[in-house]
Formats: structure tokens, sequence, C-alpha cells
């Protein structure tokens, strides 16, 4: 017998061996939802969040999205919804978001690509007090051209004109 006939052999009969004892050990019912479970686990795998940036993001830039100097708030003029209740994307609760809005452009540090911010100001409550006023101004253009100036009061257009916050949304990458 040669040499790769007795590895097969041995092979066999250590699988073999291995198969029984987990049989005895075992039922088929027991194994077979162990199995199933193996599956639809490593199935949902793919669609379970996760940190991809592995970290490097946040520590790379040093950044807090509750602090004025945030990337994605580079042309942002007012409070930050964050602070206030809301989220950085959504206005706080008993405030709307304003029907017009100004738009930036932001570098984002950890990937150096630029991105669309819109600016949009939450209506409907007072000025939020305990929140950082951020006045960063990149890019800013006179007042007298209404789209890229974000010193004005963006809730003119909504019924409740009370300025309370304001939101940074992305709104797609520059090109």
């Amino acid at each position: 017998m040669d040499i790769l006939a007795k590895i097969t052999d041995l092979m066999d009969r250590a699988t073999e061996a291995g198969v029984r004892g987990v049989a005895h050990k075992t039922g088929r019912r027991s194994f077979l939802a162990r199995m199933g479970g193996g599956l639809v686990g490593a199935a949902l795998m793919p669609v379970l969040p996760y940190d991809r940036t592995f970290g490097t993001a946040f520590a790379a830039t040093g950044e807090d999205e509750y602090a004025c100097d945030y990337w994605r708030y580079c042309a942002l003029d007012g409070n930050l919804c964050n602070s206030c209740g809301g989220t950085l994307t959504e206005c706080p609760p008993g405030s709307e978001t304003s029907k017009v809005s100004w738009v930036g452009t932001c570098r984002n540090p950890s990937d150096g690509k630029d991105y669309l911010v819109s600016y949009n100001d939450c209506c409907g409550r007072t000025a939020c007090d305990n929140s950082p006023f951020c006045n960063q101004n990149v890019g800013e253009r006179p007042g007298y051209r209404m789209g890229l100036h974000n010193d004005i009061n963006w809730c003119m257009a909504n019924t409740s004109q009370g300025y309370h916050c304001t939101v940074a949304v992305l709104v797609g990458i520059a090109e």
C-alpha cells in the first residue's frame, strides 16, 4: 500500500470515529438545530452594524459633534440641536425644520472628501440656551446673496418663525 492510501485510510477512520462519538453524545435534531442556527447567524452577519473605521475616524480628527469645530459645522451659524434635545440631523421635539436652508461645502478630515451640508434651522421654540453658539463662516457670501449667507433667520418661511437651533444634514459628495 502506498503512502497516499495509508493517509487516506487513516483520515477516514479518524473521521468515522469522530462522527460516531458525536452521534453517541447528541441527537440528530439538536445537531440540525445548532447547524441551522449557525447558518442563519452566518447569513445575518453582513447586515449587523459595526465600525468599519476601527476607531480611526474619530481618533484621526479628534473632533466632537457637540463642539463647534466639528467638520460638518464649517458654515454653521447658530445653536447645535444635538445639545438641545435633538440630534445632528433631527430637530428636537416641539420644533419643526425650516422650509428653506443654506448649504455649505465642508471637508471631512477622516476621508479627505468635500461634502455638501444642508443647514436647517429648527423653528417654533425659543432659542436653545444650553447649547454652544457656533459662528463658522467658511464660504459665506455677503448678505444680499440669500442662499449663500448664514446670518439670516431661515424660519421666515415657517408659520412659527421663532429660531431654536440648527441641524447639519449631509446632502452628498461635492464634485
